[in-house]
C-alpha cells in the first residue's frame, strides 16, 4: 500500500494545501485502492471516477490560483447511499426506489464540498438503514476487510468498510440505533454519533425521524473532530438544529483527562458472555485512569428496556416515513388494474424482508386501541432511560464501556431477528437519550477481529467526548495500530 494512504484525513488535507502532493493524486490513489479491495469487500453500490477526478481538479487549481481550498482540501469521503448527492442514485440499498436520482445535495454532503472535500462514491448499507450487519441490502453483500467471511455490521456496513480497506479517508453513515458505532467496532475505525440535531438531516432518506443523525467513520478522533466542525451547526432545513455554536472541535483535544470522571456499568463487563471483549475494554478503561481520569460506578436501570422501546419507536416512524413509497410520484412502480393493487404489488415486492417486518410492527403500534399499550408506554419507558442517562451524568462526565457484545460473526450466522436486534444492546439507549456517542477500537480477538469501546456523553458534550477519545486513542495506538489484510 502506498504510504500517503496510510495517513490520516487532516494530514491528507495538509500536504494538498502545502503542495506536498495533489487531490488529484491522493483522489487517484483511493480509487486505485478500491479498485483493488472492492471485489473482496463489496464496499460501494457505486464510484465516480469521472467525477471525483474532476473535483480534485478543481481543488487543485484552486489551490494553484492562490485560493483558500477548506479544511478537508482534496480528501476523499465516501457517502452512505441514504444520503443525497446532486445528480447521483440515492438507493436506500432497496430496490423500490429503483434508479432515483437526488435532485439536491443533503446539507452535510454540501459542506463537505465546501470544505474541499473530494465524494468518490455511495456505499452499501442495510435497506433503508434497517440492520446490523448489512446482510439486509437487496443490491449486494458488503464483507468486513479484516476477514471476508465476517460482516461488517450495520446498517452503514458499507461506510465502515471502505475506511477500514483504506478506499475512502472519510465517510458518512447515518446511527438510528446504533449504525455507525456497531460497524466500526465490527471494522476498527472510529465511528461517530453526533448529539441529536447537531448536524442537519435534510437529504437524509428518513427513516425514524426523533432518533437519525448523520456521522462519520474515520481513522483518527482528530478526523472526526474536524468532520463534525465541517458538518455541524443550525440548518434552515431541518428544524431539530439548534441556533448553537459550533466549537472548534479539534483544537479542543486534549492528551490527557485529569480532572475527569468515567463512569462504567459494572455489570456490562461482569456480566458478558464475550471475555476477549470484556477483557479489551476493561484495559481500556485502566488507560483512561492512567490519563488522569477518576473512575466511578453508575447504574442505568433502565437501559435494558432499550431495545423493546427502540423496536417499537423505530418502527412506529419507519411504518409512517415509508409511506411515501407508494409507487405514484419516484422508484418502480408495478402495473396493476387499481391503485390499491399497484401499492401492494409495488411494496410488496420492492421492499425486503426486514423493511416489512419494521412497517408491520409500526403499523400495528400506531393502529387505533393499541397506540397507548404501545407507542405510548414505549415513549414513557424512553423518558425513563434519558432520566437515567441525566442521573448518571450528576457523577460523571462520560461513560465508557464494550460497544458491541461480540466481534463481528460470520456472514448467515444470525438468521433470526431476535438475535441480530440483540447487537446494539448498548448503542441504543443513548440514541433513544439523543447523547453524543462513539465506537473507538481499543483491541483485537484471538482471531484478530477488532474490538470498540462505547463511549458517551451528555447531549452536545461533544467537544469533551472527543477530547477523552482522542487522549485515549493516543495512549492505546501502539496496541491497536494494525491494517487489516486486504488493504
Amino acid at each position: 500500500m502506498d504510504d500517503l494512504l496510510k495517513i490520516d484525513a487532516t494530514e491528507a488535507a495538509r500536504r494538498v494545501r502545502e503542495r506536498e502532493t495533489s487531490a488529484e493524486a491522493l483522489t487517484a490513489l483511493v480509487l486505485e485502492q478500491a479498485e483493488k479491495t472492492e471485489p473482496r469487500v463489496g464496499a460501494y453500490l457505486r464510484l465516480d471516477l469521472e467525477g471525483a477526478i474532476a473535483q480534485a481538479k478543481a481543488i487543485d487549481n484552486a489551490i494553484g490560483d492562490g485560493k483558500q481550498p477548506g479544511p478537508l482540501a482534496g480528501v476523499p469521503v465516501a457517502i452512505k447511499d441514504n444520503i443525497h448527492v446532486e445528480g447521483q442514485v440515492t438507493t436506500c440499498a432497496s430496490k423500490i426506489l429503483g434508479d432515483f436520482q437526488a435532485p439536491y445535495d443533503a446539507t452535510v454532503v454540501r459542506r463537505l464540498r465546501e470544505a474541499g472535500a473530494i465524494i468518490v462514491g455511495k456505499t452499501n448499507l442495510d435497506e433503508f438503514a434497517m440492520g446490523s450487519s448489512c446482510e439486509n441490502s437487496a443490491l449486494q453483500q458488503t464483507h468486513n476487510p479484516w476477514d471476508i467471511a465476517h460482516v461488517p455490521g450495520g446498517s452503514s456496513g458499507g461506510s465502515a468498510a471502505c475506511v477500514a480497506a483504506h478506499s475512502a479517508f472519510i465517510s458518512l453513515g447515518s446511527d438510528t440505533g446504533g449504525s455507525i458505532r456497531l460497524p466500526a467496532s465490527f471494522c476498527g475505525v472510529v465511528g461517530y454519533k453526533p448529539s441529536y440535531g447537531r448536524v442537519s438531516r435534510y437529504g437524509l432518506v428518513a427513516f425514524a425521524s426523533s432518533l437519525d443523525q448523520v456521522g462519520p467513520f474515520a481513522r483518527s478522533v482528530r478526523d472526526v473532530a474536524l468532520s463534525l466542525k465541517v458538518m455541524g451547526g443550525r440548518d434552515p432545513m431541518d428544524s431539530t438544529t439548534p441556533d448553537r455554536e459550533v466549537p472548534d472541535y479539534p483544537s479542543r483535544l486534549a492528551d490527557n483527562l485529569k480532572g475527569k470522571r468515567v463512569g462504567v456499568v459494572r455489570a456490562y463487563l461482569d456480566e458478558m458472555p464475550n471475555r476477549e471483549v470484556a477483557d479489551a475494554v476493561s484495559r481500556a478503561i485502566d488507560a483512561l485512569k492512567d490519563l488522569g481520569a477518576e473512575i466511578v460506578d453508575v447504574e442505568l436501570p433502565h437501559a435494558e428496556y432499550g431495545i423493546a422501546v427502540y423496536y417499537v419507536v423505530a418502527s412506529a416512524e419507519a411504518s409512517s416515513n415509508l409511506a411515501r413509497f407508494d409507487a405514484v410520484r419516484y422508484g418502480m412502480r408495478k402495473p396493476a388494474d387499481s391503485l390499491i393493487d399497484m401499492y401492494m404489488q409495488t411494496r410488496g415486492e420492492g421492499f425486503g424482508p426486514e423493511v416489512k417486518r419494521r412497517i408491520m410492527l409500526g403499523t400495528y403500534a400506531l393502529s387505533a386501541g393499541h397506540y397507548d399499550e404501545f407507542y405510548g408506554r414505549a415513549g414513557k419507558v424512553r423518558t425513563l432511560i434519558a432520566r437515567d442517562f441525566e442521573k448518571a451524568f450528576e457523577k460523571c462526565d462520560l461513560i465508557a464501556g464494550p460497544c458491541a457484545p461480540f466481534t463481528a460473526f460470520k456472514s448467515g450466522e444470525k438468521s433470526d431477528p431476535l438475535s441480530m436486534y440483540l447487537c446494539d444492546v448498548f448503542t441504543i439507549p443513548a440514541s433513544l437519550a439523543g447523547l453524543c456517542a462513539l465506537s473507538l477500537p481499543v483491541g483485537f480477538d484471538g482471531a484478530g477481529l477488532p474490538i470498540g469501546m462505547h463511549l458517551q456523553a451528555p447531549a452536545y458534550a461533544d467537544g469533551e467526548l472527543l477530547s477523552a477519545a482522542h487522549a485515549l486513542e493516543q495512549q492505546l495506538k501502539a496496541s491497536v495500530d494494525r491494517l487489516p489484510a486486504i488493504a
